[in-house]
This record gives C-alpha cells, structure tokens and sequence, in this order.
C-alpha cells in the first residue's frame, strides 16, 4: 500500500516537472521569459516609404469603449422641395451667413469681429477652399461657429448629374468633418440653384438646405455703405443675411460688418446659428 502510494507520488510530481517545462518552454518561444527580449522588428520591403495613415476623424471613429454609450447617428432630415429661408422663434433672433470661403486674408479678419462681438455665424464653405485652408475650419470650430456645405467648386448644380453633385458634396462634407471636427449638418446651393437631386442627395448626407432672406449682393462690391443699408433696412425678426467672405475683393465685406454688427446689436438683435428646429 505504501509502495502504491509512492509510486504515485511519484507519479504527479514527474507531470507537474513536466508542464512547468513546456509553460517555460512556451513563453521563451513568445519572448516574453525573464531577461529575454521580443525578436525583432521585421525590416521593411524596399521600394518608397509607406505613407502614414490619415488621422482618423473624431466625429466617425469615437471609440466605442471606455467613453459611456456609442453616439447615435444623426437622423436624416427630411427631402425637402424648397429651401429654408428664415429661422422660427421668438425674439429679434437673426443669422448671419458667408459663402464661398474660407479665404485666408477675408475670413480671419470676418472672425476677428464677430469675436469682438461675441457673435456666432455660419459659414458655407466651398470644398476646395477649406481644403487649402483648414486651420480656419479648426478655428470656427474653436469659436463656436457653424461650418455648411457649399459644393466642392461651386458650379451651377442644375447642370450637373446626379454623380456629379454627390461628388461636388460628398468631397466637401469630408473635408469639412476632418478640420471642422463634425460632417456639416447644413447645405446651401451655389446661385441659391436648387433641384430635386439637391434635395434628396443632400438628405441622404444629413444636411438641411438653407437660403437666405436678405441678399447683401456684395459680391458686386456696390460700396460698404450700400452693403450696411441693404442689411439694416432688412433686418427683422428671422431674416437670414447672405454675404461673403471669399470669391473676389471682399473688403467691402469686412468693412461693414464691422459698422452693422454694432448697430443691430445695439437696436436689440440677437445673431445666432442654424438650429435643427428650423422648419
């Protein structure tokens, strides 16, 4: 019986050795025992260096752990078959909105003004504009201010196919989430030429179509004095105001803002951003 007992004994100890063994055996080959090191880094082909990845947008690959809840995805707005051309609400609430950017002499001196003001504003901006000058975006973004969609080359969308537009929109929507921070939420037309396409593509990518109410027409540079008329005696509760920040000399543009912004300010107006309540 004592035998039987030793011999078994024996027996397990032998097995114990011999798994330790294969564990230490198994973890030299992984590199990962005491004072051995991983095997070294594989040597890269030859032929031109591989290009580091794009930075990953903040707004489409947000982890899905550690940070609460995945974030939902934006409810695609209605088809629309007009544009919308003025806010809903109460109060002398108005917007104040600049196309065809951003320009990197206009644009900075528009944003410096409106935070001397501490007035938002929304700027639609055209794709290969933003693509040049994305520091700006990234400064809207800082700032508090609405970025759009305004087509990629601001070409007349009613000539163009259905592929075309998509494309014209889509390029500027991934611009705008990568410098911006978020894919715009808003779109406006060049020459205010909308259709059905425009409509539904722009739909299909989340966005709102918005116009305007009161047309500066400072793209004819009438003067600064005219631009600043042609705002005030516009001004009323609602009313979308439509300038630019790029697209030509647009210093007559920069100079009345800085003259009306104060005066509706002062005559009780509250300048503000789109919302998606706007019908």
């Amino acid at each position: 019986m004592e035998k039987d007992q030793l011999l078994t004994r024996r027996t397990l100890l032998t097995g114990v050795a011999a798994l330790g063994a294969a564990g230490a055996g198994g973890a030299l080959a992984l590199g990962l025992g005491n004072g051995t090191s991983r095997p070294p880094a594989p040597v890269p082909a030859p032929g031109p260096p591989q290009r580091s990845p794009l930075k990953p947008s903040a707004y489409r690959l947000q982890p899905l752990t550690g940070y609460g809840a995945p974030r939902a995805a934006p409810r695609r707005p209605p088809v629309r078959s007009e544009p919308i051309l003025r806010m809903t609400g109460r109060g002398r609430t108005m917007l104040l909105t600049f196309d065809d950017g951003p320009h990197p002499e206009y644009t900075p001196e528009i944003l410096d003004t409106l935070a001397k003001y501490e007035v938002h504003a929304t700027f639609f901006v055209c794709g290969e504009m933003a693509d040049y000058n994305r520091d700006l975006l990234t400064r809207m973004a800082d700032e508090g201010h609405v970025v759009g969609n305004h087509t990629w080359s601001h070409p007349l969308l009613t000539k163009l196919s259905r592929r075309r537009i998509r494309s014209e929109m889509e390029r500027t929507s991934e611009v705008v989430e990568e410098a911006y921070g978020e894919a715009p939420r808003w779109f406006r037309a060049p020459y205010g030429a909308w259709n059905r396409d425009t409509f539904q593509l722009g739909s299909e990518l989340g966005m709102e179509p918005l116009a305007w109410t009161v047309d500066t027409l400072d793209w004819t540079t009438p003067g600064t004095g005219t631009i600043v008329d042609r705002v005030e005696e516009g001004a009323a509760p609602g009313v979308v105001v439509l300038s630019h920040d790029a697209g030509g000399d647009r210093s007559q543009s920069v100079r009345a803002l800085r003259r009306y912004l104060p005066e509706l300010l002062d005559s009780g107006y509250h300048l503000t951003v789109p919302r998606r309540r706007l019908i």
